[in-house]
């Protein structure tokens, strides 16, 4: 008889972001480190002068529309931000890369919402129906938002200093506001 210890079908264990998230360094560092772990910052060194890694030529493609896609503007604005903090070199380039393509991909839908409404017509019954759109740029916000907390932890985890500057996230809308102006 097979034991349940064998975990096969991928059904138990330990989901990928579940559990309370690490509290920053700085925070432990406040309140006088109470579980009295040494404090660990990775040590992955901050080169100075490093460029930026280049993006994707994906995340700047050309879209049916004749548009360019925002993601590499998106990729560029939150690099810049990652070494403002000195946390460039601990995120992936491809984390950061899906992150851009996702908030890009949000932003593209939200101003097609902007642009086709709200409604839309069913293709059979000619009935109105809500605009597909508006899924779709939920299921890219979820993602974006996702992928920007696995960003945020990353920093939360190594960054020694406190910091009060606006992030990219906190960008994201007025991006939206901007592109509604620039038609």
């Amino acid at each position: 008889m097979p034991t349940k210890s064998n975990n096969i079908g991928g059904r138990g264990g330990a989901r990928p972001g579940a559990g309370r998230k690490k509290k920053a360094v700085l925070e432990k560092a406040e309140n006088g480190n109470p579980g009295g772990r040494r404090l660990e910052i990775l040590d992955i060194p901050e080169i100075k002068g490093v460029e930026m890694p280049k993006p994707n030529e994906l995340l700047s493609a050309q879209q049916r529309d004749g548009s360019v896609l925002q993601a590499a503007s998106i990729y560029e604005e939150t690099w810049q931000w990652l070494k403002s903090v000195g946390c460039s070199a601990k995120v992936s380039t491809q984390l950061l890369e899906r992150y851009a393509m996702a908030s890009a991909r949000w932003i593209q839908c939200e101003e097609m919402t902007n642009k086709l409404g709200m409604l839309s017509v069913h293709p059979t019954t000619k009935a109105p129906i809500p605009s597909p759109f508006i899924n779709i740029g939920i299921n890219y916000m979820n993602q974006a938002m996702r992928l920007w907390n696995e960003i945020f932890q990353i920093v939360k985890e190594n960054c020694s200093t406190d910091y009060d500057a606006p992030t990219p996230q906190t960008d994201l809308m007025e991006r939206l506001l901007r592109a509604r102006e620039n038609r």
